[in-house]
């Protein structure tokens, strides 16, 4: 894309957003869009998929913090109809190159249109720019969602992730040239990508318009991308998610992004994991919880409990005269850990009181009570009560 692209598109009007919207916003954004416009929520759409690509190129620019500085920077230099340079297309009159280095200096910090151009397509301005059009570029990268099952995050699991996302493109193998043809070096630029002018003491760079900053100059492009050498394509790709996986953890597939450009590494593919709760089960760092109704003669006169874990089941040991609330540990059966040891397994005990009783079951609780009267379990509150 070249600075003219760039800087005639509106960003934040594609993902619905303030100019002054904070990173979170901005994100939350792109996420509900990203959802709405999904090839796989909109099969056969080609304008969801349009509207997919654009949101997605927003987000890839506004989501980094120093390209969004540039692109801020660039919006407001080329803002008011100055106009691009040799374009007629942002504006009405001339091209004032010296408003323009004044502009240029006062909004950009001094550092000239070539640094200021050069810093939106990753490349530097004026000379040392020689080859820089060309050279290797990283891909984006690209985060996903995937949910899976308590059992699954606690245990670990391999999972199929369908995902649509730019890629090499398939036909002309990221080439961005019609197959059977083989793109040039511009003759304009010779494959640097800049052009440099000179105005009296002063002299800019600027991106190359013939091949749009590429250095390349493809005659017949690609049908499938269009010379982008990037299409979006839907790929399933094998997850492992490693044992004891947190809900909202982030794990990362090197390589797995956005395709680079020129030869250069693809971008890395950050899959975020939630995790669906348990109906029995929950989670403390790398213990297991669960709760345990008792009823009051199994804590009074003490008993033994089974309970379930997530490969089996324990016992243990209720000693008499338990409290409500007390927590038993069955040791080593919670979440296992990288180093080979475990978490352990928490029961709370809980009274469990009943809703009705039998007319026997009445007539013995009233027996103990009357047997224990004596017993104040509210003695220091009683106390307070009366002033004592």
């Amino acid at each position: 894309m070249s600075a003219r692209d760039w800087i005639e598109k509106d960003f934040y009007r594609e993902l619905g957003v303030s100019s002054d919207a904070s990173a979170d916003e901005i994100k939350k954004s792109y996420r509900k869009l990203a959802r709405e416009l999904h090839p796989d929520a909109n099969p056969g759409d080609a304008k969801a998929e349009a509207r997919f690509k654009a949101v997605s190129e927003a987000y890839g620019v506004l989501s980094d913090a120093a390209k969004r500085k540039q692109y801020d920077e660039a919006r407001r230099l080329f803002a008011g109809g100055g106009g691009f340079p040799g374009s007629g297309g942002f504006g009405s009159g001339g091209f004032d190159v010296n408003d323009l280095f004044g502009r240029a200096a006062q909004n950009a910090g001094g550092g000239g249109l070539g640094d200021l151009l050069g810093g939106l397509f990753n490349r530097r301005g004026g000379g040392a720019a020689a080859g820089a059009g060309t050279r290797p570029r990283r891909g984006e990268d690209v985060e996903t969602d995937v949910r899976i099952d308590f059992t699954e995050a606690v245990k670990g699991a391999t999972v199929p992730l369908r995902l649509s996302s730019p890629a090499a493109c398939t036909t002309c193998n990221g080439s961005g040239a019609k197959p059977g043809t083989t793109p040039h070096t511009c003759a304009t630029c010779s494959g640097s990508g800049l052009v440099t002018r000179s105005q009296g003491a002063f002299a800019f760079s600027e991106p190359c318009r013939d091949c749009r900053g590429t250095g390349r100059i493809i005659d017949d492009p690609c049908p499938e991308c269009g010379g982008d050498g990037v299409s979006t394509r839907t790929r399933t790709l094998t997850v492992r998610i490693p044992s004891g996986v947190d809900d909202g953890q982030r794990i990362r597939l090197a390589g797995q992004g956005e395709p680079g450009r020129n030869g250069g590494p693809s971008g890395d593919l950050f899959v975020r994991v939630h995790v669906n709760p348990h109906s029995v089960f929950g989670r403390q760092g790398n213990d297991l919880t669960l709760k345990a109704a008792m009823t009051f003669d199994e804590l009074a006169l003490g008993t033994t409990l089974t309970v379930p874990t997530l490969d089996g089941k324990v016992t243990l040991k209720v000693p008499a005269g338990t409290a409500s609330g007390r927590v038993l540990r069955a040791r080593g059966k919670g979440i296992a850990k990288r180093d080979g040891t475990a978490g352990d397994l928490l029961i709370t005990l809980e009274v469990a009181v009943p809703n009705n009783l039998s007319s026997e079951a009445r007539k013995a609780l009233e027996a103990y009570a009357e047997v224990t009267r004596d017993h104040d379990p509210r003695g220091e509150l009683n106390a307070l009560l009366e002033g004592r």
